[in-house]
């Protein structure tokens, strides 16, 4: 009886293959088409229709379009002038933004080379003025005079008021290379600006075309600059050396005018008058108890110049060689030592390569020399105390300055 409850594998088969068909039937077919078939609008019809018609051809057309053909690059298109088409760029701005300013700084360039026309030309004709009155002086002298004539009185203050107008001359000058040494400084800050304006992000090619344009229009300005610096500096020197001498001569001149004597130039202008004693000067002459002359022999003689001695060296073997604080030190010291002491600069210049190399060097060497000249004065020192010379040297790699004490 209990067999009989249980039932037979042909019975359950049936119902466990249509539950696996109802099941996979469930992932097959979507929702919507199985509400469709189990639940069918009699007026909208099924929401599933198989179909074998094809696609439209306007779907077709979106679905299975072809790309157009890539264009084709010549190299006409690379040069042409599509490529290079006027465009703004923030380089672009910034070279014309420099540019102006180097316009500015060139009008400020030929107002200041102006001046220094126009101060040569006044001092010129003061110095003309004051040569006037001194030949006149000397002249009468020469014939004969009374002493202490009015007249060559008279001429006198004339040339020495000329002198002291030529004086203000040297004021106008020194205040014309501080102006000029400032459009120095905003020359070199243009020029670093333009160098580093090759940096910047977003630039064309016709940017750094006239960047390369621009740098070398900065260059040239600051040759211009330095130039005119140079003759400042030398108006300066000259005009002062001129000063210092012509007033030893004038106070010559009023002693001969007092006397009716003509004297001619003032001792103070002729060589060894700078010269001190031989007791401050080393290698002058030794007093007797130390070997050297007795009182009675070469009394009042002038001390010999002591042999030179290397006092500074100047290697000038990189741009911008900081050289004026060392230099400003040892002539102090110097200075110090032997008031009296003369100095000689020399330019030395390898000697090693063919003609045209050391022609080159050697004019660096003297440029070099005068750069150094130019500081010395500017620090005080009277030009006629330094010699200047030029010697070859086959240990020298580069141009060098030599500062030697005597």
């Amino acid at each position: 009886m209990a067999m009989k409850n249980k039932p037979c594998v042909r019975e359950t088969f049936p119902l466990v293959a249509a539950f696996v068909a109802a099941f996979l039937f469930s992932f097959w077919v979507p929702s919507g088409a199985r509400a469709g078939i189990f639940n069918s609008d009699p007026v909208r019809g099924p929401s599933l229709v198989i179909s074998d018609a094809p696609i439209p051809a306007d779907l077709q057309e979106k679905v299975y379009r072809v790309h157009p053909p890539a264009p084709i690059v010549e190299p006409s298109d690379l040069t042409g002038d599509s490529y290079y088409a006027p465009t703004e760029t923030i380089v672009g701005r910034k070279v014309e933004e420099l540019r102006r300013d180097l316009s500015d700084l060139q009008g400020k360039i030929a107002g200041l080379s102006e001046r220094l026309t126009s101060l040569e030309t006044d001092g010129q004709t003061k110095a003309a003025d004051y040569y006037a009155s001194v030949a006149t002086i000397s002249t009468q002298l020469q014939s004969g005079t009374t002493p202490g004539n009015p007249r060559l009185v008279q001429r006198l203050n004339t040339a020495q008021d000329s002198l002291e107008k030529l004086a203000g001359n040297v004021t106008q000058l020194n205040s014309l290379a501080v102006e000029v040494a400032n459009v120095a400084s905003l020359s070199s800050f243009l020029l670093e600006a333009a160098r580093a304006s090759y940096g910047l992000s977003g630039a064309i090619e016709e940017d750094h075309a006239r960047l390369a344009q621009l740098e070398d229009s900065i260059n040239n300005t600051i040759v211009v600059i330095d130039r005119i610096l140079n003759n400042v500096n030398d108006d300066i020197s000259r005009t002062a050396a001129y000063l210092s001498s012509e007033r030893s001569n004038l106070r010559t001149l009023s002693l001969a005018i007092t006397t009716g004597d003509l004297f001619g130039k003032s001792l103070s202008n002729r060589p060894f008058s700078g010269l001190s004693n031989a007791s401050s000067e080393p290698g002058g002459v030794l007093p007797a108890s130390a070997g050297g002359p007795s009182p009675g022999v070469g009394a009042g003689s002038a001390a010999p110049i002591s042999k030179p001695r290397p006092l500074v060296k100047i290697r000038f073997d990189r741009p911008d060689v900081a050289y004026e604080q060392p230099v400003y030190m040892a002539m102090s010291e110097a200075l110090d030592r032997y008031p009296q002491a003369r100095f000689e600069l020399v330019a030395v210049h390898p000697s090693v390569g063919n003609a045209a190399q050391i022609a080159i060097e050697s004019s660096r060497a003297r440029r070099s020399a005068e750069k150094v000249l130019r500081t010395l004065t500017e620090m005080g020192l009277p030009m006629d105390r330094v010699d200047l010379s030029y010697t070859p040297s086959p240990d020298a790699k580069s141009s060098e300055v030599h500062i030697y004490i005597r």
